[in-house]
């Protein structure tokens, strides 16, 4: 039985459409057992405009002081979570929520506690509790939040938890979901880029705005050992006739589109 890591971002789990959700009951009736975990960004700079902290990023890592750590746990943990776990049962998807850190199933260590704070990278993923959860046909839906072996709580960047969650697991896939359906060339779909074939596109101007860090992320993932990585639509099917719709990225340097 194969498994699927979704990660879903803050701004899209509001926009996810009811085809998102078709997709992922035509995967589960297939066989494929899920796991989500989702970011929270906006509604956590929303949280911390009202507590009047200023947020600060370093190279796209957000600064989180021990007040900041305190508003995204909450943010990511209740909200996010909630509002995440909430969609997927009402569309007979059952699921759990949970934080990253529950039971030790993410455990991180500071990247570098003097600039970024409880900044965390994922060293190892526990994942019995997410096994138990999937054979017994739950989905579970995980916070990037992990833990030091000493019990720190830490900040983890949303999409590469999601890529050590799917090594961990011996994903099929690890699919990130936009608000598009995938790398375009012309409004069409490029459906295989290879790292090269990236790179070229980015400087030629085709690969532009806020799609480059999505892309370079889904490398970056790939480059750590998970199967296959693909950009996909949450506001559109993604999975129709057995077909996967999105950009797939190739560890080998050969695609044609």
């Amino acid at each position: 039985m194969s498994v699927l890591v979704i990660k879903c971002g803050g701004s899209i789990i509001d926009e996810l459409s009811e085809s998102f959700f078709s997709s992922i009951k035509t995967l589960q009736n297939e066989g494929h057992q899920i796991v989500f975990v989702h970011g929270g960004g906006p509604d956590i700079n929303t949280m911390l405009k009202k507590e009047k902290i200023e947020p600060v990023f370093e190279n796209g890592l957000r600064k989180t002081t021990e007040e900041v750590l305190g508003v995204v746990e909450l943010i990511l943990s209740g909200k996010s979570n909630r509002s995440l776990c909430h969609k997927l049962e009402m569309h007979g998807i059952k699921s759990v929520g949970l934080n990253g850190s529950d039971g030790g199933m993410l455990t991180g260590e500071y990247i570098d506690k003097a600039i970024l704070g409880a900044v965390g990278e994922i060293k190892e993923v526990k994942p019995d509790v997410a096994g138990i959860l999937l054979e017994n046909g739950y989905c579970p839906v995980l916070t990037p939040i992990s833990v030091t072996p000493d019990g720190q709580k830490l900040n983890v960047n949303a999409d590469m938890a999601a890529g050590a969650v799917a090594k961990a697991l011996s994903a099929e896939k690890c699919l990130f979901v936009t608000d598009v359906q995938g790398v375009l060339e012309e409004k069409k779909v490029i459906p295989e880029l290879t790292k090269q074939e990236t790179e070229k596109l980015i400087s030629e101007g085709q690969i532009y705005g806020g799609m480059i860090p999505k892309v370079r992320t889904a490398l970056n993932v790939l480059e750590k050992g998970v199967e296959e990585v693909m950009i996909v639509s949450g506001k559109s099917s993604f999975y129709m006739d057995g077909e996967f719709i999105g950009t797939k990225f190739l560890k080998k340097e050969e695609a044609i589109h």
